[in-house]
């Protein structure tokens, strides 16, 4: 246990489960706490991507004991960009929902409740998600992703409207319908090899049958918590009726994490069929297109932020398409750099969004352009915003799609190419409602109010704004980064 809490694997998942319980047995300094986890956690982040930039992969076996027996605990390339993207934007988030879950005269006690449930609920959210990049092994991936889905299945709902709160259950419902299948498939492997690290199971996979039944009972398990195409059922009402720095938690993060395992299995592990690959990357495409059409139906502006989603997502698993190709490489490249860039990016749109709902005291796009409070700073960080999710330079989602168009074309896949344009066009359309709607001015009747003062929790999102246009100018170091330890076949 000592060995566990001196080293920066094991801080990273001891740090805010104690801060989690801790908040919740102290709820009246629980939001300070996890401002202080959050800075710790990304502190330890920080440090352990020094270390493993340094020095190369690092490993924890808990307790001495390792693989096949133990658990081990590891961090490559690929996880230690998954704890930062993760840490900033966590302790971003948290900032605003300091401001936005603070104390008000008069409220009620169930108010009071669902307020004091942030800090715990988001620091247990932050627990799993470092446990899942970290894990190496298929069962700790099963534990986290419950732990994950649970925490967010508690944030979903925490406005206690009667929308979110039919939304929830939506939610519940898919994510432990994900959970059985991806457990399904766990037990499929157990059987198979008596083993279920994921080193071993590299080696060990390919020539059994049973590999694919696993493979695809998980990719199952994993499309529903990731809501690919057809199964997103759940994802727009869920996210557009949390409060605002749960929707940003819910978009930029716990989406993230399931893709995340998909691209570990997808890889490293098994050796999917070409039919597969050709199917996970037909599902991302119809997700691009029925995402992007619905965002341009969608009526609220959270509603559009959370159908964008859906097709974002969809841009990515496109890459699985060209698993196994000579553009492979680029392509898995391109994927993380969307993940990432779309990370942050629709991290501060939903908390834009909020403020510009708060400010208007509606969020109906046909009406924003009438508002006579202009939240001016939330309304400049969702334009910059858009910039890195239409996929324009020099923001990290033009290099990601870049990427993920140069492995198309590389491997002669001028259909995934056309997704990929067409799905940049779709993007610019309708993130374009809201813009102009920002922009117009002529249909307000009477003398805007003088309320572009900006207030603290207008700089979270204005950060996260910025960051999402300038990351595309690091581009180079993070794709140097992410080949240390060669994660999902990409070497150095």
């Amino acid at each position: 246990m000592t060995d566990l809490a001196l080293d920066p694997l094991g801080l990273l998942v001891v740090i805010p489960l104690l801060g989690a319980l801790a908040a919740f047995a102290w709820p009246r300094g629980a939001t300070g706490l996890s401002l202080l986890v959050g800075l710790a956690n990304l502190a330890v982040a920080a440090a352990l991507a020094v270390k493993v930039a340094t020095v190369g992969p690092a490993h924890h076996a808990l307790g001495g004991w390792g693989a096949p027996l133990g658990i081990d605990l590891a961090a490559d390339g690929l996880s230690v960009l998954m704890l930062l993207m993760t840490a900033v934007i966590g302790l971003l988030v948290s900032f605003t929902a300091a401001a936005a879950f603070a104390a008000t005269p008069g409220e009620d006690d169930a108010a009071a409740r669902r307020r004091a449930c942030f800090p715990p609920l988001w620091l247990l959210l932050l627990t799993g998600l470092n446990a899942l990049f970290l894990s190496r092994d298929v069962f700790n991936l099963y534990v986290t992703l419950e732990i994950v889905a649970l925490a967010s299945v508690g944030l979903a709902v925490l406005s206690g409207t009667r929308a979110a709160l039919e939304a929830g259950l939506r939610y519940l419902v898919a994510s432990l319908l994900g959970s059985l299948l991806f457990l399904l498939g766990v037990g499929l492997i157990y059987s198979a090899y008596g083993r279920l690290d994921l080193d071993g199971l590299a080696a060990l996979a390919a020539p059994a049958p049973v590999a694919s039944a696993a493979l695809v009972a998980m990719l199952a398990g994993l499309a529903l918590k990731s809501a690919l195409f057809p199964l997103h059922f759940w994802l727009p009402a869920a996210h557009a009726n949390a409060t605002a720095p749960a929707s940003a938690l819910l978009s930029a993060l716990v989406v993230k994490g399931a893709l995340y395992v998909a691209l570990r299995l997808f890889t490293e592990v098994f050796a999917p069929a070409d039919p597969l690959a050709l199917l996970v990357g037909l599902l991302g495409a119809a997700a691009v297109l029925w995402g992007s059409l619905e965002a341009l139906r969608a009526e609220r502006l959270k509603l559009l932020v959370a159908w964008s989603t859906v097709a974002q997502i969809g841009l990515i698993f496109v890459a699985f398409a060209l698993s196994g190709t000579i553009g492979s490489a680029a392509a898995w490249q391109g994927a993380v750099l969307l993940m990432l860039a779309h990370a942050i990016a629709k991290a501060a749109m939903f908390l834009a969004a909020g403020r510009i709902a708060e400010a208007a005291g509606h969020d109906l796009i046909a009406r924003l352009d009438r508002a006579t409070v202009r939240p001016g700073l939330a309304l400049f960080a969702f334009g910059l915003a858009t910039i890195s999710l239409i996929g324009l330079p020099p923001s990290a989602g033009f290099v990601g799609k870049w990427l993920l168009m140069e492995g198309a074309l590389t491997a002669g896949g001028w259909a995934w190419l056309a997704v990929a344009l067409f799905g940049t066009a779709l993007t610019a359309a309708y993130l374009a409602r809201p813009l102009a709607a920002f922009l117009r001015f002529d249909r307000v009747r009477r003398p805007l109010a003088d309320e572009y003062a900006w207030r603290l929790s207008d700089l979270p999102p204005l950060a996260l704004a910025l960051m999402a246009v300038a990351f595309g100018l690091v581009a180079t170091q993070t794709l140097d980064l992410l080949a240390i330890g060669s994660p999902l076949g990409i070497a150095p």
